[in-house]
């Protein structure tokens, strides 16, 4: 497998996270792939709010609901497994009103360009937009999108090949790390 494939494979939602910080060189690096995310005809229409001071990112995690396949007792990050880090994606409305094409690609570059040094990701749109926009302090030009935590994953997530297609829901198998069934390849692609 190519190392493009290994990080695409190994790039899956983590929701439990070690306490290290994430280095201003990584953190440059993940900002730096959102600004290169292609964009419907260029406009350009996100900009990116970090939050990386414990207390605020507290306050972040605050409006934040997680891994909704599994009770909370069990998705939700206890104390020393909260993220260190969110980034809130941010649109602007005078640019484009818009654009989720342009957020997912912007998402999929910094979750993949944390991947390559470890760092894994949750993108999270189940949260208190109107709490954190406030947080955030948007006006009523900009809209958040989601929030992505951040952190260097204290479990692991697998891969299985889905046999039931009602059998899509992630769970935890006994060491507490996630099993993510995907569909197969021959049962998403028909070539025409």
């Amino acid at each position: 497998m190519n190392e493009l494939m290994g990080l695409l494979e190994g790039r899956r939602t983590y929701r439990r996270f070690g306490q290290k910080e994430i280095s201003r060189e990584i953190l440059e690096e993940i900002l730096q792939a959102a600004r290169l995310a292609s964009s419907a005809a260029n406009r350009q229409p996100l900009s990116y709010i970090v939050v990386q001071d414990r207390e605020k990112v507290e306050q972040v995690f605050a409006h934040t609901r997680w891994a909704g396949a599994l009770p909370p007792e069990v998705g939700q990050p206890r104390e020393g497994e909260k993220p260190v880090l969110f980034i809130g994606v941010v649109e602007n409305l005078d640019i484009n009103q818009d654009c989720d094409t342009d957020a997912g690609l912007a998402i999929s570059n910094m979750t993949l360009a944390a991947w390559n040094h470890g760092v894994g990701s949750c993108m999270i749109g189940a949260c208190n937009k109107v709490a954190l926009s406030e947080l955030f302090g948007l006006t009523d030009r900009q809209k958040l999108h989601t929030v992505v935590a951040f952190g260097y994953p204290s479990h692991v997530s697998h891969l299985v090949d889905m046999e039931d297609p009602d059998a899509f829901k992630y769970y935890l198998d006994e060491k507490k790390d996630y099993v993510v069934p995907k569909r197969k390849l021959e049962d998403v692609v028909r070539y025409l």
